[in-house]
Parts: C-alpha cells; structure tokens; sequence
C-alpha cells in the first residue's frame, strides 16, 4: 500500500514533514513525498500539459517535482507509482476553508485523487500570525484526524478537507474536537490598497464571514473542521 503526502507550500516547507510525521503515527511507516520543487500556493487545480515536468528524487520515496500539487498526483499514481491506495495534501501553512477551496492547492491535489477514485484527505492550519505554528502538536492531532476519517467510507470520487484551528497547546491540555461540517460559501473580503496604476489586495481573512455551523466558524472558535467534499 502507497500512500502520497503532497502540498502547495513546496518539499521543504515544515507542513509536509509533520504530515509525514503523522502517516507514521497512524501507520507505522512513512508516505512516499511527491511534492513541488517550490511553492505553489493558491495554484487552484493547475496542471502542467505542454512541456515536461522535472522530477528529481532526493532519496527513496522523497520526489521534489517541478508542476503544481495536481501535477504531483497525476505524476505519482500514474508514473511512479501503481498501488496508491491514499492520498494526503498538507499540512497547509494556513487555513482552506470555504471558497479557498477553488484556489487551494493544497485541496486540488486531493481533488485530483478524488478524480480517480484514491481516498484522499486534505489537512490545512489556520495561522493566527501572533502565534508560531507548534508542528508537533499538528503531527500528532493530524494523526488522531486520520485515523477516525479512515473509519469512514467515502462515496465516490468525495474526498475530506480538514482544517486545523491555531490554538496554543501550552494553555489547553485538551484536543481541539471534531465537528463534521458544510463548506462555507460566502466570498472573501474584498479589499484593495491603490498605488498608482497597480492594487494590492488587502482583505483580512479573519474577518471573513462566520456563518454558523461552517468550517469558517467551527475552525476560529477553536475547534477542527472537518468537511466532506465531492466532485
């Protein structure tokens, strides 16, 4: 059984080694990285089709790749793997909740399994920026994620999209809970600083739209989303 750990923040970000980190925990063993050569973040679900992609392998079952996270997929389970039997995207360095889900792509590259029918979880950390990211504590609540959407049959060609809210594991001994939930479908705040002939967008994230019951307003009240998604 080969199981890919992909993401859009590129083979050295920390995201995807604590990913790996999980896979051992929940199975004894690592998963195979075919991830970006470089970052590739709100890529959405672009693919590479009219020039060759690099792959250069930095040691057994690590592929730095040069293509976005659904190249990574595409490229692993049809060249070189032929039992990928699970797919994880992450851990994102930052939130996909509700419409990131479009641009994400770190969601695309478990879209991307989905297509084929491979079980495929993406797992993304909202940030606060006034906290460091604790990749242990990811790890490890990553894994207690896993294990439980493993138990769960997914129908076809559906896939999970977990987000993991930013809490400080030094204050609450607790782990955060579990709320199964529906995709937030409200835009993102629109903003935009002017500067001559050119703008830069400026909306704040955390201000987005808590409608309740959403993986918006489950993750920034503390708790993991956790949202069935489908093709």
């Amino acid at each position: 059984m080969t199981i890919i750990l992909t993401n859009d923040d590129g083979i050295d970000a920390e995201g995807i080694w604590s990913l790996q980190k999980a896979t051992e925990l929940v199975f004894g063993v690592k998963g195979a990285i075919a991830a970006p050569s470089r970052q590739y973040s709100g890529c959405g679900h672009q693919v590479t089709t009219n020039e060759p992609i690099a792959i250069a392998k930095r040691s057994e079952d690590i592929y730095a790749i040069a293509g976005s996270p659904a190249d990574c997929v595409r490229v692993a389970i049809a060249h070189l793997y032929s039992d990928v039997k699970l797919v994880l995207s992450g851990i994102n360095h930052g939130g996909n909740m509700g419409v990131d889900v479009y641009m994400s792509g770190t969601v695309a590259a478990v879209r991307e399994a989905a297509f084929h029918n491979i079980p495929a979880i993406a797992i993304s950390h909202y940030q606060d920026r006034r906290k460091a990211f604790d990749w242990d504590w990811a790890a490890h609540t990553t894994a207690m994620v896993i294990k439980q959407l493993l138990e769960i049959k997914l129908p076809p060609q559906s896939y999970w999209n977990v987000n993991l809210p930013h809490i400080d594991p030094k204050e609450s001994k607790e782990t955060p809970e579990i709320i199964f939930c529906e995709k937030s479908n409200q835009p993102l705040p629109l903003e935009f600083k002017s500067d001559g002939d050119r703008v830069t967008y400026t909306g704040r994230y955390n201000l987005r739209d808590l409608s309740p019951n959403t993986d918006v307003d489950v993750c920034f009240s503390g708790k993991i989303a956790v949202t069935q998604m489908s093709i």
